[in-house]
């Protein structure tokens, strides 16, 4: 299986017949696969450098150094302990520690009070200048995607990419240590899953294991050229377009023999804000396609996923 290739400068700077071929291949790779791979999306490789080595630094720490930073409800924002989340059907933990960071906006803001205040290490003086500025990043590349999606189905152009302005989009930056002989029984570093939000950036995963299902039912890894990132829809723009456009399945298996050591990975999940109206859009509905699920909104949907992984703010 090959997962299609776009470069965001044909669609940033290309004439109408590139533009026009970037588009159509953004669309149907998600239709189709679920996964692309995206070279040229103009994110700082300093920045992307500085910021896996802070948190390289960060994840090598004492744990009752780490769990300082376990402070909000439900792990919105900054350090979740090793094996606190598990994927949607299965109570076994991932094999895996993070670190959350969401979204800035100044005070006064409309949506300031909804989201948490993000939590900066002390251990990493530096950790707020890089990390904002690589969730900047993140965020200009999605909406540009999510704009030439838009044009894929002949829709206003900012169609799917409002519902991410001042979202609720999270830069997870993960751990997955060496595994050890004390693990639970059947667990792995991520089970299968589909993930919540609309769109997930992945920038250059620091080790091999990521898989995904193919509509065949094969799992295949998924591999990228250093720098590039890999995107994949999930369960709200799926739902958005009555399931034409699929959350694609993907775990994260754990190393072969010989290659036990950590993986680092930074996935930038882009949300919407709360109160966006996730209900089927009447161009996926026909008569031979009824609209899958009822009305619901992005926050009220995130919830019921966190509430399902073991991440509840009631935790």
């Amino acid at each position: 299986m090959s997962i299609p290739r776009i470069d965001l400068r044909d669609y940033r700077q290309g004439d109408a017949a590139t533009r026009s071929r970037f588009i159509q291949t953004l669309g149907d790779g998600l239709k189709d696969v679920g996964f692309l791979v995206v070279s040229g999306h103009g994110l700082d490789a300093e920045v992307i450098d500085r910021t896996y080595g802070m948190f390289r630094d960060f994840f090598a720490l004492p744990d009752d150094v780490k769990r300082k930073y376990d402070v909000v409800a439900g792990g919105a924002r900054g350090y979740t302990p090793f094996g606190r989340e598990h994927a949607k059907y299965t109570n076994v933990p991932d094999l895996k520690e993070f670190w959350h960071t969401g979204q800035e906006l100044p005070e006064g803001h409309s949506l300031r009070e909804e989201y948490p205040d993000n939590v900066w290490a002390n251990e990493m003086p530096d950790m707020k200048e890089y990390v904002v500025k690589l969730y900047r990043g993140f965020e200009e590349c999605a909406s540009t995607l999510l704009t030439a999606l838009a044009e894929y189905f002949e829709f206003p152009t900012d169609t799917f990419s409002k519902m991410m302005v001042d979202g609720n989009s999270i830069l997870r930056t993960i751990h997955y240590p060496p595994l050890s002989e004390d693990m639970p029984a059947g667990a792995v570093r991520a089970a299968a899953h589909e993930d919540i939000n609309l769109i997930t950036l992945l920038i250059e995963s620091q080790g091999a294991g990521l898989e995904i299902l193919t509509q065949d039912n094969r799992w295949e890894p998924v591999h990228a050229l250093e720098g590039d990132i890999i995107v994949d829809s999930g369960d709200m723009l799926s739902r958005l377009c009555n399931g034409v456009i699929p959350a694609t399945t993907h775990r994260v298996v754990n190393p072969a023999q010989g290659e036990n050591k950590s993986r680092y990975s930074m996935p930038f999940f882009v949300h919407p804000y709360s109160a966006c109206d996730l209900t089927v859009m009447d161009h996926f509905v026909s008569e031979d396609r009824p609209a899958k699920w009822p009305p619901i909104t992005a926050g009220a949907f995130l919830q019921q996923r966190l509430d399902e992984i073991g991440l509840s703010k009631k935790d």
